[in-house]
């Protein structure tokens, strides 16, 4: 198969099916009328460490932005909390369109938990939390990437060794495409060459 972008009326399906397994920013904003909106995101990565910069990319609606880019436009600030499987089918519940001002939080029952550096609360069974403020907002077609500087990490002891995360006892998700998810339980391991 070839594909010329100019002729295809999509390459979604091609980009999310092959860039894969994708990690999940489960995104929490608090809105400037006080409303806690809780959204996954699988355009999602690190961008840099030195700032400590993630980034991730919702698809703009027809209208502009989602609740979510709309929320970290006005308040300059969102938490990352990073989907484990205990958490996957509460996270699935999230992706669904709720009618402007109504709470993914309150909606589907989640706990919340209180932050430290922003106003936005964090999910309060999610392992890791990423605190961020607003690093930068970037139009790249029908996407908005919004990309934010780690404020504040949230680690639980369960998912520490040795006072340091251990990638080992952290069960998260990735997304596939479609209705895909996989699970980070078959790990192998190569040494990197010199």
């Amino acid at each position: 198969m070839e594909l010329d972008p100019t002729e295809v009326r999509s390459l979604y399906r091609t980009l999310a099916g092959a860039v894969v397994p994708r990690p999940i920013a489960w995104v929490s904003t608090r809105s400037p009328d006080g409303v806690d909106n809780l959204a996954p995101y699988s355009f999602f990565n690190v961008v840099s460490v030195a700032p400590p910069v993630v980034m991730f990319a919702p698809v703009d609606d027809e209208d502009g932005l989602k609740d979510t880019p709309a929320n970290v436009r006005e308040t300059e600030e969102f938490v990352v909390n990073v989907v484990t499987e205990p958490l996957a089918a509460a996270m699935n519940e999230t992706s669904a369109t709720l009618p402007h001002g109504e709470s993914e939080f309150d909606r589907f029952g989640l706990d919340r938990a209180g932050s430290t550096a922003v106003d936005a609360p964090r999910v309060a069974d999610s392992p890791v939390a990423f605190e961020c403020s607003l690093y930068e907002m970037v139009s790249v077609g029908a996407s908005t990437m919004v990309l934010g500087e780690v404020e504040w990490v949230h680690v639980a002891d369960e998912v520490t060794t040795d006072g340091k995360l251990d990638v080992e006892k952290i069960d998260a998700v990735g997304r596939l495409s479609g209705s895909g998810y996989v699970r980070t339980t078959d790990r192998f391991s190569m040494e990197r060459p010199p």
